[in-house]
């Protein structure tokens, strides 16, 4: 899905998803055919733009913005835990299309190299906007980070509300749903697994 080079050989690197380009004519088509089979009339004033609204949005919605992974050298030898909280971002559900929303926290432990902070951001945006399920979000952001900066350990925790349970099936709106992935030492020593979870439990959910 993605290619990135060693960052013990080269600090910036380019991230991107290597998806299928999205037509948005023919998601238009397929739009004005939905609200048709729905019973709706997508020639009334209100909806005749609404495939075009619709087919931007998903546009929009899955398409993850490239960026530089900027990666520098650990010149201080730094090695304790470094967190980015709250990362708030919003995906679309494969099952039923419909968006979930939460935040994530992403921490490493240093090895060779550090990141730039707002990277840690970006690579949750790389992978939220998809077609995702959660479980799966959270363990592309580690293995990712884990492959492309080979820190000593590696800790998502990712906590979402989910539309497909808010307001159809169980409708149970407020509920969350919480998944981790630990790798290296924030998933084998124990303390430092215990800073990790005890740090992201003091972060906040959006309203």
């Amino acid at each position: 899905m993605t290619t990135t080079t060693a960052p013990s050989t080269a600090a910036d690197v380019r991230a991107d998803a290597r998806r299928p380009a999205i037509d948005v004519d023919a998601a238009e088509q397929a739009i004005h055919l939905l609200l048709e089979a729905l019973g709706r009339d997508p020639a009334r004033s209100h909806l005749s733009e609404t495939p075009r609204r619709v087919a931007g949005a998903f546009e929009e919605m899955l398409t993850p913005r490239e960026f530089d992974l900027t990666t520098f050298p650990n010149e201080s030898g730094y090695d304790e835990l470094v967190l980015v909280r709250d990362i708030h971002f919003s995906s679309l559900c494969e099952h039923h299309l419909l968006p979930f929303r939460g935040v994530a926290h992403v921490g490493y432990l240093p090895g060779q190299r550090i990141l730039g902070l707002s990277k840690l951001a970006r690579v949750v945006e790389l992978f939220a906007r998809d077609l995702q399920v959660q479980e799966r979000l959270t363990m592309q952001v580690a293995d990712w980070l884990e492959e492309s900066l080979r820190p000593r350990g590696v800790g998502v925790l990712v906590e979402a509300e989910h539309m497909c349970m808010s307001i159809r099936g169980v409708r149970a709106p407020g509920t969350w749903t919480t998944t981790s992935a630990l790798r290296g030492l924030l998933r084998d020593s124990g303390p430092a697994r215990g800073e990790f979870l005890e740090l992201t439990r003091s972060g906040n959910r959006p309203g």
